[in-house]
């Protein structure tokens, strides 16, 4: 009588009594030999091995009963997580992944055995397990695709199952309480049921090529497929009056494009060239998927973001400031460039600035230019406000550079450096937020470049548009550092001054083709650097699920 204490023995007991004994022992039996095999044939990702000690925490004190079953009758919870898995495009994720096609003739088989409902039980556990961890913490580790990408956020889908969901009288409640807890995120999926909505009806046809760039006026074969587009997609409004005349490519069509161009990170000229035609002409299934990639990337953020942070994302070429009162700074950045000196995906905390900073040339720019630069004019180094110096920082030259002097920078003996000023590669400051990337944010003198639609062209570190206004907001709790003084340190103030922050500002690299503006807009950019290739490979092979 003693084992009747321990859980197992209790059900056992209830079951005999109820006259139950044989199948409820059946189905603990086979649900114990399922979750020791780790593994389930008839799931589209049958091995579950890694999720073993998590099922054993889950069904053990039960008895390893069934948990989602009355007898050979569903639960309501389990109807509704059916649902759930059936409707999981709409989250951005492949019902598939969940067995969403399975289920009809699971439940059809439950009649049949005791082994039919314990197949059961198991397959909805871990479908739900996988759900809800893809919801809070995405479906592949983001340093799969990216090496110095965030830690995986910690997630016990046993517990949440559990205690939440098990007993859950709110299912869509419980769920949404794992998720990010942004509102780009939920903007990014109310746009990605917007686009699944366009790509069913859109009709797919393809705009012609023109031979050569079309100008307001002229003629174009494909404008009526392109006033369709443009008002499916929302750039030509519902009640704007085009030409009648359906060659004519007139000056409402053009505003439209330059809405669209503006949405697709293209020069927003109004002109139909070949670029332009080229993005009207992506499938609509395609914009889906960015999207899906995004709120993918969504997830593996850190759902503890409370207070004031940076964002930058590499393909949009941008800068976002935000507090709690949503985003404070806007701008333009220059990232890395795409084939050479890519940007990395990563974290850290901005801990300081450097006003009228010297450019310490990391070892690589300079093997590969600056070197061969000064063996073809020995006055180069001079002429560009570089000086050499031993490692110590002791300077060693600031003329044209002597042979003995290029022999030492070969040999690495000696090093190179840019003086503060105007021509330095810098700018006037630099905001600083240690990591092993050794990437941060800086001024820049080349401001040329911010008005180019693409902007990959540094070495790998991020020049920003505004740089004195996001040095005075980085500063914002340092007494004093007003607007102007930042641009008072920045151009007539001492070289080379480190100002601490008194409240370090987290600082996230981030990578997404599509996001959904506070406006309404949807904005895509060009995959630069292949990563949502990468992932999408990721997602197809089941990465998480084998």
């Amino acid at each position: 009588m003693q084992n009747l204490r321990h859980p197992c023995g209790l059900i056992v007991l209830v079951a005999l009594l109820l006259g139950l004994g044989g199948p409820v022992r059946a189905q603990s039996t086979d649900i114990q030999s399922l979750i020791a095999a780790g593994r389930l044939d008839e799931m589209r990702w049958p091995n579950f091995a890694s999720a073993r000690p998590l099922l054993q925490q889950l069904y053990q004190p039960k008895g390893f009963a069934p948990l989602w079953l009355n007898g050979p009758q569903p639960k309501p919870v389990a109807l509704s997580l059916i649902g759930t898995f059936q409707r999981a495009g709409d989250e951005g994720l492949d019902p598939e992944d969940y067995d969403a096609s399975r289920w009809t003739a699971r439940l059809a088989a439950l009649k049949q055995s005791a082994a039919a409902q314990a197949r059961f039980d198991v397959a909805l556990s871990v479908s739900a397990m996988r759900y809800a961890s893809a919801l809070h913490r995405g479906r592949v580790n983001p340093q799969s695709i990216h090496r110095t990408a965030f830690d995986t956020k910690p997630f016990d889908p046993a517990a949440f199952l559990r205690d939440r969901l098990l007993a859950s009288a709110d299912l869509p409640a419980a769920l949404a309480s794992v998720e990010p807890p942004f509102a780009a995120y939920r903007r990014t999926r109310q746009a990605l049921l917007r686009y699944l909505q366009l790509a069913r009806i859109d009709d797919g046809e393809r705009l012609p090529l023109p031979r050569k760039t079309v100008d307001p006026g002229q003629t174009y074969p494909g404008v009526p497929r392109l006033i369709r587009l443009l008002r499916l997609l929302g750039d030509l409004p519902p009640g704007a009056t085009v030409s009648p005349d359906a060659q004519t490519y007139d000056v409402m069509l053009s505003d439209a494009v330059k809405r669209f161009q503006r949405r697709h990170g293209l020069e927003a000229d109004g002109r139909l060239g070949a670029a332009t035609i080229l993005q009207l002409n992506v499938p609509l299934q395609q914009r889906v998927q960015q999207l899906q990639l995004s709120l993918e990337r969504w997830r593996w953020l850190p759902a503890g973001i409370s207070g004031p942070a940076i964002f930058v994302n590499i393909p949009d070429f941008r800068l976002r400031a935000v507090d709690r009162s949503g985003i404070a700074l806007d701008m333009r950045v220059v990232v890395g460039r795409a084939m050479r000196t890519q940007t990395p995906v990563f974290s850290a905390k901005m801990t300081h600035v450097i006003f009228r900073p010297y450019w310490n040339v990391p070892r690589s720019i300079l093997r590969n230019e600056i070197l061969p630069a000064t063996q073809r004019d020995p006055a180069y180094l001079a002429s560009k406000g570089f000086e050499v110096t031993t490692w110590d920082g002791e300077i060693v030259s600031t003329g044209p550079a002597s042979d003995s002097v290029l022999e030492q920078l070969q040999q690495r003996r000696l090093t190179v450096r840019q003086r503060p000023g105007p021509g330095n590669s810098l700018g006037f400051v630099k905001l600083m937020f240690p990591n092993e990337n050794n990437v941060y944010l800086h001024d820049t003198p080349a401001r040329s470049l911010f008005a180019r639609a693409r902007r990959d062209f540094s070495h790998g570190c991020i020049r920003v548009e505004k740089p004195a206004e996001l040095t005075a907001w980085v500063l914002r709790d340092n007494p004093g550092w007003t607007l102007e003084k930042v641009q008072q340190a920045m151009q007539g103030g001492n070289n080379n001054v480190t100002v601490h922050l008194a409240t370090p500002v987290p600082v996230f690299i981030v990578y997404g083709t599509a996001l959904a503006y506070e406006n309404g807009e949807v904005h895509f950019s060009d995959d630069i650097y292949g990563f949502d290739s990468r992932l999408a490979a990721a997602l197809a092979r089941g990465d998480a699920y084998q």
